[in-house]
């Protein structure tokens, strides 16, 4: 091989390493937008899909200016608020009625208005309310209507409120300017506490009767991962005044015993009436409880690669791939939800999303045994986190900003909140190796699509996919990660759950997540159908009809033989549903 062969060869490979470069560095821009698609795929881009899109960061702003303007009374910053000012605690789109969107869709009907629905929370007013109104038309506002009796069937009182951070904030100054004071040799011997090294976890709900609003809190070294680290302390805030000077600790337990007060838990430490559990100091970042690597990995990971780019497109909030078509948009409440899923062009959901994760505990300590999170109250979009490629995501994903407004008058992005990727599944679709007769192999390489938001609500990490295959089936998946909830381990806990560290008990809890699924298969009407088993009974023939038996001298005809049997039949039925 002579010099300029040599040099031909090396100049191809700097060419081919060049272009890989360019393809990854280019995956970080905007979602990319497939140049040749179908015919009848290209016409379904004609913005249609809009109709479910999320509210821009310049809808947002309007629609606060509109309500500063119209409402007729102050609204403060919700990150300042106090329980007793008016505030907006989110604004989301309002998704338009089904059957004026299939109307649209479908080319029967005009694109319906653009509106926005606005919770706010009015404390400085002489009856305190939560009210919902719709905003619109967008982009510039020009009417508002209460929804919230619709809705809800009457006013919603103002002690129901999902609580804002800025209330945790205000409940963390609270204990420490107030309540920890009232027991100084306590929190300086015991918790060695020097105003800033524990945190607080809040359990839920906020009572066991309507119109309470008291809280548990549980007390944690504050390290990276205080989640497992509890100290054996928790706290019950009463926050239902208005007034937060008014705000007062109902009942303080301490390794095992309930106390009035924290002053009373102070005069039982200082008679020496306390067993006291010294928890062991944990360093800066956690111990067991560090998200840092131990060791480096021996080898890099794989990397999927796309030889001749994707095989799907994203444009706007409208996705294209293979015979699948649909909408995507994050709901400030519940997260990650798709509409118009279409296979092949037909329609076979309107809508699926996610709409609840709740988390039910068990424990020996006051607030592990009475949470039940309803993490939707929280926030599951509002809580959406960016995605770090590679990790939580292949590198080669499309990554999509998401926007939101939530307790704020100003719209926050979510950077790379969400992303969309083909992920080869590592097993064919299907293959046969004939060495029978004729000596052929014939196989399919197979893949799907997956649409990927993470929400972190507090300890928890929910990974949630829409995964669409090659065969026209859909899969909706959630994955926990992140750290356990755990209670300070002490008496008979490990009933309870199980031992993490030398104080941490895992609490023993179960999941729910609830989805909502407007499946649209043949007919946009929805329906149930019920399936049930009746039993009826019939004649099993254990022989064939005229046949003999063998075996027996002299055995007569088949009948002979038979049995009576009970047989399940699948018995169906159809039952409208209500549709709103």
């Amino acid at each position: 091989m002579n010099l300029k062969t040599v040099l031909i060869l090396l100049g191809l490979a700097l060419a081919t390493i060049f272009a890989l470069i360019c393809v990854l560095l280019t995956r970080e821009r905007t979602p990319r937008t497939c140049q040749h698609l179908p015919p009848e795929q290209e016409e379904m881009e004609d913005g249609q899909s809009l109709v479910f899109a999320d509210l821009s960061p310049e809808e947002l702003s309007q629609v606060v200016r509109y309500l500063q303007g119209h409402l007729g009374v102050p609204l403060v910053e919700a990150s300042r608020a106090k329980p007793s000012d008016n505030c907006i605690a989110s604004v989301d789109v309002q998704v338009p009625g089904k059957a004026e969107v299939l109307r649209f869709l479908d080319g029967a009907g005009a694109r319906p208005r653009r509106e926005a629905l606005a919770v706010l929370y009015f404390g400085n007013q002489p009856d305190p309310n939560i009210t919902e109104y719709v905003v619109g038309p967008l982009p510039t506002p020009a009417y508002h209507r209460d929804v919230t009796v619709q809705k809800y069937g009457g006013k919603v009182p103002y002690h129901r409120r999902p609580t804002l951070a800025v209330e945790y904030k205000q409940i963390g100054e609270f204990l420490k300017s107030q309540a920890f004071p009232s027991a100084p040799a306590f929190m300086q011997q015991v918790m060695e506490y020097d105003g800033a090294n524990l945190a607080m976890v809040t359990a839920a709900p906020r009572g066991f009767q309507s119109g309470d609003r008291v809280t548990w809190f549980v007390l944690f070294q504050n390290v990276s991962g205080f989640f497992v680290h509890p100290v054996g302390l928790e706290v019950l805030v009463d926050h239902s005044s208005l007034d937060i000077s008014q705000w007062a600790v109902s009942r303080v337990f301490y390794n095992g015993q309930y106390y009035r007060d924290m002053a009373q838990l102070e005069s039982a430490y200082v008679q020496g009436r306390i067993s006291v559990e010294k928890v062991r100091k944990a360093p800066w970042d956690g111990d067991f409880s560090s998200m840092k690597p131990r060791a480096a990995p021996a080898a890099l990971f794989p990397v999927q690669f796309e030889p001749q780019g994707p095989r799907y497109s994203v444009r706007n909030n409208h996705v294209l791939f293979q015979g699948w078509s649909f909408a995507f948009g994050m709901s400030v409440s519940a997260g990650l939800r798709l509409f118009d899923i279409r296979h092949r062009g037909e329609r076979v959901a309107y809508e699926i999303s996610v709409q609840e994760a709740l988390s039910v505990y068990g424990s020996n300590c006051p607030a592990g045994m009475s949470t039940r999170y309803m993490d939707g109250s929280f926030g599951l979009g509002r809580y959406t986190s960016p995605l770090v490629r590679g990790v939580d995501c292949p590198y080669s994903a499309t990554y999509v900003d998401t926007h939101s407004l939530s307790a704020s008058l100003r719209p926050q992005r979510r950077k790379a909140s969400l992303c969309i990727f083909e992920q080869n599944l590592g097993s064919p679709l299907r293959r046969h190796y004939s060495n029978l007769q004729s000596l052929y192999y014939g196989g399919l390489v197979n893949s799907a699509l997956v649409i990927r938001s993470i929400a972190t609500v507090g300890n928890y990490d929910y990974v949630w996919d829409f995964i669409f295959y090659q065969n026209g089936a859909m899969e909706g998946k959630v994955q926990a990660t992140g750290y356990p909830s755990s209670s300070f381990l002490h008496g008979d806990g490990l009933r309870y759950g199980n031992r993490l560290w030398e104080h941490t008990l895992g609490t023993i809890h179960t999941h729910f997540v609830n989805y909502k699924v407007d499946l649209d298969v043949g007919e946009p009407e929805p329906c149930l159908l019920q399936s049930a088993l009746e039993w009826s009974c019939v004649n099993l023939r254990l022989v064939p009809c005229g046949e003999r038996c063998s075996g027996q001298e002299g055995s007569g005809p088949c009948r002979s033989w038979s049995s009576s049997h009970r047989s399940p039949t699948l018995q169906r039925r159809r039952a409208q549903l209500c549709h709103s």
